[in-house]
């Protein structure tokens, strides 16, 4: 599992005036680089990353990015994203979990989350393993959760579209049905946007079959955060 992606603490480190030294972000951890991000203005930096990332490839990414809060209440958030992300990682082994600044990317691809050509519906493999992440998010209630859906290149582009958008709900509708509240989710269909793989194989089309998560603070946890900093 990624503590924190190369894109984002290329861009971090390259802040060298808000920083004493390279040496001195390479040797903290999330909660400190929450905080780090803060100093050199989070809000700030997190709307630079999510707009270059998230117009075009990796919007999940961009999504958790574009949410940076920095300062103190970004480390304590940061810290709970760690936890999270850990047990993500455990629970789906499959999976490809990212703690991306404040937030966390998560891929289900066919290792986790596999759908048929043309077909959002959920195999027994994907419930099995969505169910595994039911706990971790009931856990962590206090965040937000984009889904995005993808597909491979079979097919027109505008049908692609539509399809992307019912695999995202697909996932959305079965976590509410085990439990968790419809409120956290945002559903995103990206259709044959962002492959992952080439999609000159059967082996590389299967894995653009995939949804992806961006998990971030919701307005309770940012509250939270900024009171725990504030004592």
């Amino acid at each position: 599992m990624k503590k924190i992606s190369t894109l984002s603490l290329a861009l971090i480190m390259a802040m060298g005036t808000f920083f004493t030294s390279c040496d001195t972000l390479k040797n903290t951890n999330n909660t400190q680089r929450g905080a780090g991000i803060g100093v050199a203005g989070g809000a700030v930096l997190g709307a630079i990353l999510g707009n270059n990332i998230g117009n075009g490839n990796n919007s999940a990414l961009g999504a958790v990015l574009g949410g940076v809060v920095g300062g103190v209440a970004g480390g304590v958030i940061g810290n709970k994203m760690d936890k999270q992300a850990r047990q993500i990682d455990q629970a789906i082994p499959g999976a490809e979990v990212e703690r991306v600044g404040e937030g966390i990317k998560l891929v289900l691809n066919e290792n986790a989350v596999r759908f048929d050509t043309s077909k959002s519906t959920l195999t027994p493999a994907a419930k099995a393993n969505l169910d595994k992440l039911v706990p971790v998010f009931k856990e962590y209630a206090d965040t937000n959760i984009t889904i995005f859906g993808y597909t491979d290149s079979s097919g027109p582009a505008e049908y692609n579209l539509k399809l992307s958008g019912e695999r995202a709900a697909s996932v959305r509708n079965y976590l509410v049905a085990k439990g968790l509240v419809l409120g956290r989710f945002t559903v995103t269909g990206l259709g044959i946007a962002d492959p992952i793989a080439s999609n000159e194989t059967a082996e590389g089309k299967a894995k653009n079959r995939r949804v992806e998560f961006a998990i971030t603070a919701n307005e309770k946890m940012l509250q939270d955060a900024q009171q725990e900093s504030s004592n």
